[in-house]
């Protein structure tokens, strides 16, 4: 038999040379983030351009293909880790949660089955466990981390959808959906329209919609006369957060009118559900831990990396029920001890990693204050931003969310323009109440005093140049 001890020993030595280029670069990009212009500055086809179209076919070495690589995507990418980012509601990247995730990649887990990966399922699990305490959620609950809030709303509602079938003695695993009886799925007007995508995916079709107030929060008596008009197996979605006016339903409230009707709730919380790590603010999730199920991201307010959803049910059985497989050659140990029992997924990194460091790392006071943090920095920018002339600010500022107006909405939609051409500032055009504004999400750990500032004043000139036009 040949001799492989220096095949063994060198095996590490394979990775140096295009790790240390990857990490030259991503160091680069890092130091230089916070500074760069936002906007990405090529178009998709531009950036496959630089790539070059065709497969060659003999390769290339691996630290050519990194330097090709960067000097191709960056261009393309945008800054989302920039503490001015305001687009969509995308978090930038905790340090800490950052070097975690490197070493997921390095380690290379399967967290699928305990029995692969003992290591992240410890983790996994315990991060769960932190993450139910620290939101302040039934005790016991189970959590299982998905891609992102979509899929978290999908593991949910599967539970849901499995549980309320069956107290109506339908079995899913057997009958199917095809001939099931029609549950009703009753949305706020308001709610996220991934809300709808995880029905659709579930076989529920369009939601039962009800009314919301003026800051898009569901209207109880609505609700009320809605479950009263109908009778059979129900799901309730409820928001933690409305993506406009960062709006909380009246959680007490909705939550006993729908389990009066014998109905599921489940509570879409993508950013705000954290609000409740905050004795500051966790009057706006009162009532909350009545709810059935609860869906969140990490990798917004939590500031890991993409990607990671959470997806967090009461009745752990349901969740087994709904999502567990099994096969004689995946030695499983027993129903509800592997990872997989609790996502849509088999097969998946380790995601729950780098959420147990940030935890880890900030603890439950370090986690308040970042949540605080992000809701002041929200205050500080309608506050500078709405005693410009022309700008109006058109939510209450609970939490992370301002959507601002100017007088139409050509000059709206202007402003959000110059601010795009200018790179300093990025906030996203949205439509709320009939009216074109601009929203600024406020989901970046880095956003301080300074970064609002800098973002008033950035305002200010796109304001000034869209009034002079």
């Amino acid at each position: 038999m040949a001799d492989r001890s220096g095949d063994r020993e060198g095996w590490g030595a394979r990775y140096e040379a295009v790790l240390d280029a990857a990490d030259a670069h991503a160091r680069a990009w890092l130091s230089g983030v916070g500074e760069r212009a936002i906007p990405p500055g090529i178009r998709p086809d531009e950036v496959a351009d630089r790539l070059g179209r065709a497969l060659s076919d003999d390769g290339e070495p691996p630290v050519e293909v990194i330097d090709h690589l960067v000097m191709a995507a960056e261009p393309g990418l945008i800054a989302t880790g920039s503490p001015r980012f305001f687009g969509w509601v995308i978090g930038g990247t905790q340090p800490v949660a950052l070097a975690a995730d490197w070493l997921v990649s390095a380690w290379d887990q399967n967290s699928g089955l305990s029995v692969i990966s003992p290591a992240a399922a410890a983790v996994e699990d315990l991060a769960g466990e932190w993450l139910v305490d620290l939101l302040g959620l039934p005790a016991g609950s189970e959590v299982g981390f998905t891609t992102g809030a979509t899929m978290a709303q999908f593991t949910s509602m599967a539970a849901a959808r499995d549980e309320v079938l069956r107290r109506v003695g339908w079995d899913v695993e057997t009958g199917g959906m095809s001939e099931a009886p029609r549950i009703r799925f009753i949305v706020g007007e308001e709610r996220h329209g991934t809300v709808d995508l995880a029905g659709r995916y579930l076989g529920l079709g369009s939601p039962t919609i009800v009314a919301a107030d003026e800051q898009g929060r569901i209207r109880v008596d609505a609700l009320r006369a809605t479950l009263a008009a109908g009778d059979g197996p129900a799901i309730v979605l409820l928001q933690a957060g409305n993506i406009h006016s960062g709006a909380f339903d009246d959680f007490t409230a909705a939550i006993a009118v729908a389990h009066e009707a014998g109905a599921w709730v489940h509570v879409d919380g993508a950013f705000g559900l954290w609000a409740a790590a905050s004795p500051a603010l966790r009057h706006l999730t009162a009532g909350m831990a009545g709810a059935d199920s609860w869906s969140t991201d990490a990798h917004k307010t939590l500031s890991v990396p993409y990607d990671c959803g959470i997806a967090i049910v009461r009745d752990s059985e349901a969740m087994h029920r709904a999502l567990s497989m099994h096969a004689s050659y995946l030695q499983a140990t027993e129903v509800g001890a592997d990872p997989h029992e609790r996502v849509p997924e088999l097969s998946r990194r380790a995601r729950g990693i780098p959420t147990w460091a940030v935890l880890r790392s900030l603890g439950r006071n370090g986690v308040a204050r970042l949540v605080d943090g992000l809701a002041e920095a929200a205050r500080g920018i309608a506050d500078g931003v709405g005693a410009l002339p022309g700008v109006e600010v058109l939510n209450e500022v609970v939490f992370t969310q301002v959507c601002i107006a100017l007088a139409d909405d050509a000059q709206t939609e202007a402003l959000s323009e110059r601010l795009w051409s200018d790179g300093e500032v990025l906030a996203m055009t949205s439509r709320w109440h009939d009216r074109a504004v601009v929203r600024f999400s406020v989901s970046n750990w880095g956003t301080d005093v300074a970064q609002v500032r800098r973002t008033i004043d950035a305002v200010a000139r796109a304001r000034a140049s869209v009034a002079s036009a």
